[in-house]
């Protein structure tokens, strides 16, 4: 056991040493220190996960199942008969109160006490179906020698049958026919017997050479077990190397990652406050574009008002002169030119754009704003703000001068876990383990030639018991044939042939076999029923069922002062809360002999915990981390009096509802397409002529001016209208968004100025768990590795269920099917001696048979008596 105390000290030691670097972390602010900030408070951000690779995987050959197959239907049927003896559940209690009682040095006269005597009754009826089965047995050998000494005594006596005369009976055919069935049925009962206790023997014999097998392969999981743990705990110190480049990697870089986390955390405030000033910028310049287009929309409005005025009073006064013509006062005539000349009115200009002002004052102001480039500040504000890593890369190059000190901290840590490896000689120990391993199965070998002797004798043994039954089959089997051939119904007893008479002395002789050998055999199977039957309900099936394991695992079972039987004989110390049963468990699993004997819990490893070499060294390196991020500016002077003059820009008193409302007219009082139609559709009601042809090119000329007047200045319209609409929405409320703009970067700026310092230590707090992060992930890794991965433990569980299969599916369940198969054998002998006898007056030649004489002189058979009669001297017998 010194190879497994040297590995529990090596897994012990491992788990301590890389708790050790999970030790040294950053101290947090308690909740009640007055440095934390509730409200400022953050959960840091995740650790960037490291990659350790696996664990080099141990491949285990045993596969610890057995399929019994076919002869499986017997084993269940054994199995079926046994509950049937004994149908109690298994008495872990009984078992465990007389464990006590023995540990505690009970004597035989103490089993008179109360309490002794009550546990004895406890067992007895716990074994009752036993006592019953063996007390049949045993009287089943004592009184069948006795009976077959009696029966021979008897017979020689000329009773018992044993006279040589039998009476003659109407009903003697039915008599035998129904011996001679029953006999065959008994005899192929009995075969069937033989058969199952064969296979029995040939399946223990074959599966005693498949144990090889089981050995081989529990032994080369050993090795592995033992090869292969001290690579699994090498590779896991190398993975060291990953936490300790990667925490050097991190402060080599600590002015980009830990600038990055102080811009990550102030951009949440800056960058909003800059994207709206910067979007301000943007509207500036479609304030720009939008008045523009009032104003130039507007010229060409007025213009064409003037235009329109002109052009439509010029036609109005044409078309009045043509109205004025003779032609239009005749009487068909003159109802359609005063139905014109009363629309006249309707050519008119309906909006008056003269009356609006223009926005030359606010154009340009505008453009006396946008001189100065807003967006190019802005882009200086975020310029300044985005250079924060490369300000905290400059003033933290004390930390990079300091790197080699913390390399040398980080290597002494390494050179710890690889010093306390050396201390214990481990691959010396399992090396020697497998030497131990392999003498030990140069030794189990030595012994296979032995076995195999052995159970040669044994399959001999029990075929030599197989053949005291077949050899009594023999002779009944024989007995029957040669009884049955030669019988003669025309015979009488007296002359028998002697085919007949054979097979009833052959019949008899199996009689004379059966009571020599039926005691042997009846012996044999009460002792393997009461050995193997007790085998498999005490030891195999609370085996299976792992109650086995909870007897064993009784506090105090084995002393009042030891708790746990285990952990006492591991580790000399039994309070430790250790069970076979659940290390059984963890090892069928596969996990981690170090999780499956609860090593955390014997070690004391918070000594190695209060180490603090790599918190303190840590801590005093970044205790001079100071980064000074107040001359950040984000907006400058003359970008704040940009949006301010903006906002004061004039947009604000522009008479938005006069410039909708004249829009929102029309250009002229009446439609002219329209108009134009109407008047052609007058014309048209006219007689031919020259007023009609001068209506049609008044119509014309209406739609001309539509064409060249009217279109241009509704399209201005339009555009007037979008603008003017914009404008009204930029101006809206101007002068308090410039100012919530202003007091946003305000608030920024004041962020950066007076609160940089606590943002500064909260993110170099953050920085350093996210350093310590990585050396928790190391020790998580390591744990989970030890607990499911590093000597694992499967070759122990498989020992335990190899032999569970070898003891009790290779060897108890044959021999409980062999003694099965021979017992029904013996007791159908019984049913057979008594057969064979009333089954052979029916086949053997009597000495004296029954004559019927006359009693009287009558001829009346009713007077008729039988009388024995010698048989007539047969010279062919």
């Amino acid at each position: 056991m010194f190879w497994t105390r040297w590995i529990v000290l090596l897994l012990w030691w491992w788990e301590a040493a890389t708790a050790t670097a999970a030790s040294g972390q950053y101290q947090q602010p308690r909740q009640g220190d007055p440095r934390a900030d509730p409200h400022q408070q953050r959960s840091p951000p995740p650790v960037e996960p490291l990659d350790f690779g696996f664990v080099p995987a141990a491949v285990y050959d045993t596969h610890a199942y057995y399929e019994p197959g076919t002869i499986g239907i017997l084993f269940h049927m054994v199995h079926a008969f046994l509950y049937i003896v004994q149908p109690n559940s298994f008495p872990k209690d009984l078992i465990i109160k007389v464990i006590q009682q023995n540990m505690g040095g009970l004597k035989f006269e103490e089993w008179r006490k109360p309490d002794n005597v009550v546990l004895l009754l406890e067992g007895a009826y716990y074994e009752l179906g036993f006592l019953v089965c063996a007390t049949v047995g045993v009287l089943f050998v004592v009184l069948v020698p006795v009976l077959g000494m009696c029966f021979c005594v008897c017979r020689c006596c000329e009773n018992c049958g044993g006279e040589m005369h039998q009476r003659q009976r109407k009903n003697a055919d039915c008599r035998r026919g129904f011996f001679t069935t029953t006999l065959i049925a008994t005899t192929i009962t009995i075969i069937l017997g033989v058969l199952v206790a064969y296979a029995a023997n040939h399946n223990l014999s074959s599966h005693i050479k498949s144990t090889r097998r089981f050995i081989n392969t529990n032994i080369r999981d050993l090795k592995t077990f033992a090869n292969n743990t001290p690579a699994q705990i090498e590779y896991m110190t190398a993975q060291y190397t990953t936490v300790k480049n990667k925490v050097l990697s991190e402060l080599d870089n600590i002015g980009p990652l830990l600038g990055g986390r102080i811009h990550s955390q102030l951009e949440k405030e800056v960058v909003p406050s800059l994207d709206t000033a910067l979007r301000m910028a943007g509207t500036m310049r479609e304030t720009k574009e939008a008045l523009e287009s009032v104003s130039s929309s507007l010229q060409i409005l007025q213009e064409g008002t003037d235009a329109l005025k002109d052009s439509l009073s010029t036609e109005r006064a044409s078309l009045s002169n043509t109205l004025s013509d003779p032609a239009c006062t005749n009487g068909a005539v003159s109802p359609s030119c005063n139905a014109i000349r009363a629309t006249l009115f309707q050519l008119g200009v309906n909006a008056d754009f003269s009356k609006l002002a223009d926005v030359d004052f606010a154009l340009e102001n505008v453009n006396t704003v946008l001189k100065t480039d807003l967006s190019n500040i802005i882009q200086k504000g975020y310029t300044s703000f985005n250079d924060t890593p490369r300000l905290v890369k400059e003033q933290t190059k004390n930390i990079i001068g300091a790197l080699p000190r913390v390399k040398g901290m980080l290597d002494k840590i390494g050179s710890e876990i690889n010093g306390f490896a050396k201390m214990f000689p481990v691959e010396a120990s399992l090396a020697n383990f497998t030497i131990f391993l392999n003498q030990g199965q140069k030794n189990i070998e030595s012994y296979y030639a032995q076995i195999d002797q052995i159970d040669f004798y044994r399959w001999i043994g029990c075929v030599a018991v197989l053949c005291m039954v077949v050899l009594i089959l023999s002779f009944n089997i024989l007995g029957l044939l040669c009884g049955t051939c030669g019988y003669d119904k025309q015979a009488t007893p007296t002359s028998r042939g002697c085919l007949s008479n054979t097979g009833g002395n052959l019949l008899m002789a199996g009689v004379g076999f059966s009571f020599i050998f039926a005691w042997v055999l009846m012996a044999i199977v009460t002792t393997l029923f009461v050995v193997g039957g007790n085998v498999e309900k005490i030891l195999c099936e609370p085996l299976a069922s792992r109650q086995l394991f909870q007897i064993i695992d009784t506090p105090f079972l084995v002393h009042p002062a030891k708790k746990n039987f285990l952990p006492g004989m591991l580790f000399q110390n039994p309070n430790i809360d250790l069970t076979l049963g659940s290390m059984y468990r963890e090892c069928y699993d596969n996990n981690g002999l170090y999780h499956a004997l609860q090593l955390e819990t014997m070690f004391n490893i918070n000594s190695f915990l209060n180490r603090t070499v790599y918190n303190k060294d840590l801590a005093k390196v970044l205790e001079n981390v100071q980064v000074d991020i107040q001359d950040i500016t984000l907006l400058e002077q003359e970008g704040r009096d940009n949006l301010i003059n903006f906002a004061n820009a004039g947009i604000g008193i522009i008479d938005y509802e006069a410039y909708l409302a004249e829009v929102n007219k029309g250009t002229t009082l009446v439609d002219l397409l329209t108009f134009a139609t109407d008047l052609e559709a007058q014309a048209d009601q006219l007689p031919r002529g020259a007023l009609e042809n001068a209506l049609k090119g008044h119509a014309s000329s209406v739609r001309q001016i539509h064409r060249e007047v009217v279109i241009p200045m509704e399209q201005a319209m339009s555009t007037l209208s979008q603008s003017i609409k914009q404008l009204q929405k930029t101006s809206k409320d101007l002068p308090v968004k410039v100012t919530n703009i202003l007091s946003a970067i305000d608030a920024s700026e004041y962020l950066i100025s007076n609160n940089a310092s606590h943002v500064v230590k909260q993110e170099t707090r953050n920085y350093v768990q996210s350093l310590v992060g990585y050396f928790k992930q190391y020790t998580d890794w390591v744990h989970n590795s030890l607990t499911a991965e590093v000597a694992q433990c499967k070759p122990i569980s498989n020992i335990v269920d190899s032999m569970e299969i070898v003891a009790c599916s290779f060897i108890a369940d044959s021999v409980n099917t062999f003694w099965f198969g021979l017992g029904l054998c013996s007791i159908l002998l019984l049913p057979s001696i008594i057969i064979s006898i009333k089954l052979a007056k029916f086949y053997r030649r009597m000495d004296t048979e029954d004559v019927f004489e006359d009693s009287s002189p009558y001829s009346d058979t009713l007077f008729r008596f039988p009388r024995a009669s010698a048989p007539p001297i047969c010279a062919d017998c």
